[in-house]
């Protein structure tokens, strides 16, 4: 097996070579093949992942990946529900955003980006 750089995103071992870049099999992240390109910081900027890890951003559209009761409601937020832009926040609960028109505080950990 050829000896690339393991993914800066992901961390993962399965990577290939595309022309003038790396590419990662796992995450899709590309990266340039010489170290005085390195564009992989915009990826780090991002302290916030889903559940996949996948770097979020202000502005994201995620979608749930479980169903999740809100405290003191008969209210369930479905799987798969479609939420459009994102904000995060420093906290307990990163993800600011509203659904159906009322606003509620996620965690990450229980969307994946779409």
């Amino acid at each position: 097996m050829a000896d690339f750089p393991a993914c800066p995103a992901c961390a993962e071992e399965i990577t290939y070579p595309d022309r003038d870049h790396y590419v990662c099999a796992t995450c899709g992240h590309e990266w340039p093949m010489e170290a005085g390109q390195d564009d992989s910081s915009s990826v780090e900027e991002s302290k916030f992942r889903d559940a996949h890890g996948t770097p979020l951003y202000d502005g994201d559209t995620v979608t749930l990946t479980k169903d999740l009761k809100v405290k003191g409601t008969s209210t369930v937020l479905k799987v798969g529900t479609r939420i459009t832009n994102i904000k995060l926040v420093e906290g307990d609960h990163d993800v600011d955003c509203r659904v159906n028109g009322q606003k509620f505080m996620l965690k990450s950990c229980f969307m994946k980006k779409a």
